[in-house]
């Protein structure tokens, strides 16, 4: 069964989402750690901060099933799609990685993982000895060297009071 990693992130009422998100995982899949939730301001856009976090997820699901339940996930939430891609968003699930494989369709590993904070350290956090399916280093590794003063994080504790530790 493979180790799936999702990133949550949401600006609309993200308390919300982020609360029924984290549900919706548990009922589909077998949901092992949610990361502390963090507060970071929109990439290529001006809006409202975002609350991001990435979850640790065990499926049998293939990477298709797994797509098709974040998109009934983002349905649940009231999230409109359209072709902008740098907009507020009620809900923002993305498959970052699915065990060691590297998906081509799907984009895994998501190369966010290792672009943005607001990914790479709660990976960091909830995964230090997880090995980047491309670069073979750990996430611990790539967050020891990552530009924290560039891009900080900033924790916004009781989000998800009841994550999985």
């Amino acid at each position: 069964m493979p180790d799936v990693y999702l990133g949550l992130g949401s600006n609309v009422e993200p308390g919300r989402n982020l609360r029924l998100c984290v549900r919706e995982l548990g009922r589909r899949f077998e949901l092992l750690k949610v990361s502390t939730v963090y507060r970071n301001g929109p990439v290529g856009f001006e809006g409202n901060d975002f609350l991001n976090a990435v979850a640790f997820v065990r499926t049998e699901k293939s990477p298709a099933e797994i797509m098709a339940d974040l998109s009934a996930i983002h349905d649940l939430a009231g999230r409109k799609r359209g072709d902008v891609a740098f907009v507020s968003r009620t809900l923002d699930i993305d498959l970052l990685l699915y065990g060691d494989e590297v998906i081509g369709a799907y984009r895994v590993p998501r190369k966010d993982v290792l672009e943005y904070s607001f990914v790479l350290g709660p990976l960091a956090e909830i995964s230090p000895d997880l090995r980047h399916p491309v670069t073979g280093r750990s996430m611990a590794e790539h967050w020891a060297e990552f530009d924290r003063v560039a891009h900080p994080l900033t924790a916004a504790p009781g989000i998800l009071s009841n994550r999985k530790d």
